[in-house]
């Protein structure tokens, strides 16, 4: 049995008896006016953070999303797409299929607003995306691409860029590592698919974006979600594991390289009226600019410039 098929059979068992708290820290469904989220969705909740983020939503974009699990992120997206089939979400299980649209037609009964035909539910999976190129606005996944092995993670990332619109944007929550787990937790198929074992450090889940062709990352959220006991899980010490919420944009990538948001700033403390890089960034004095990495490693040779660190929140603006 191939891990993957490990994974599906997993899965199909939480589809058919919910396992509240199987997967990382159930998040908090979102709160919105007239938002009601099912006890039964919510129970589902098998994510590690979020991929809805209203301000990425705007103009009722069509919606990819990646392993539909129970539904809920699928609900959260039709509220800012209320339309027939402005929500595609695809899963290659058939019970959790199965357990979505239940769950949808509930969520029906207790939203007025919304209609299921809002959310399509296809057979598909992340390696092979039942769309045309270049066909949808956003695709988002939730604590499934933290499962691949490197090589299906590489291809995974290239599905989600061929269907995506240029200037599209992949809307991923998944679990990193703190350090390399070791080999005897990364070969458990179960705590794969449970998202403790296949996780990447910050550094290579990054440069697996980039390296799919994103020319900007943003980072939503870095926060801690699970440690892994060293008794426990046999290691020398124990490992901390982080949620990582970040969106990536299908732009090209800058020959100087690509563009990754870190909540970093810089601030101009010179003499002068303001200081131009000419590199397209310019500084008034005493007034932070949010900045890439890139250009925070330019910028942080000049005196007169102080560089902040990353705060690990970005959410638009700055000098890209």
């Amino acid at each position: 049995m191939t891990y993957l098929e490990a994974v599906a059979d997993f899965y199909t068992e939480v589809a058919e008896t919910p396992d509240v708290g199987l997967c990382c820290v159930q998040s908090t469904p979102l709160q919105m006016p007239g938002l009601t989220v099912p006890e039964q969705m919510q129970a589902m909740n098998y994510g590690c953070g979020t991929t809805v983020h209203p301000a990425e939503l705007t103009g009722d974009p069509t919606v990819l999303y990646i392993g539909v699990g129970g539904g809920i992120e699928a609900l959260q997206f039709a509220y800012f797409s209320r339309r027939p089939n402005a929500i595609i979400a695809v899963d290659p299980i058939d019970s959790m299929r199965a357990a979505a649209e239940r769950n949808l037609a509930i969520a029906a009964e207790q939203n007025e607003w919304f209609d299921p035909s809002f959310v399509s539910v296809r057979a598909g999976d992340a390696f092979n995306i039942p769309m045309p190129d270049n066909s949808v606005d956003v695709v988002a996944q939730n604590c499934l691409f933290n499962i691949f092995e490197p090589e299906d993670l590489t291809k995974a990332l290239a599905e989600a860029y061929r269907v995506l619109k240029p200037e599209g944007r992949l809307v991923m929550s998944d679990p990193i590592t703190t350090r390399e787990i070791p080999i005897h937790l990364r070969s458990d198929d179960r705590l794969r698919a449970m998202c403790l074992s296949g996780a990447l450090t910050y550094e290579d889940y990054t440069q697996k974006i980039i390296e799919a062709g994103f020319g900007q990352v943003e980072i939503r959220a870095r926060r801690p979600y699970r440690l892994l006991n060293a008794k426990n899980y046999q290691l020398d010490e124990h490992l901390m594991l982080e949620s990582l919420d970040c969106v990536s944009f299908k732009v090209p990538i800058a020959a100087d390289g690509a563009c990754i948001f870190t909540g970093k700033m810089a601030v101009y403390a010179g003499e002068a009226d303001y200081f131009d890089d000419n590199a397209g960034h310019i500084l008034q004095p005493g007034i932070p600019l949010a900045i890439c990495d890139k250009t925070a490693r330019n910028l942080d040779k000049f005196e007169d410039i102080t560089v902040t660190g990353s705060t690990w929140y970005y959410d638009g603006g700055g000098c890209c």
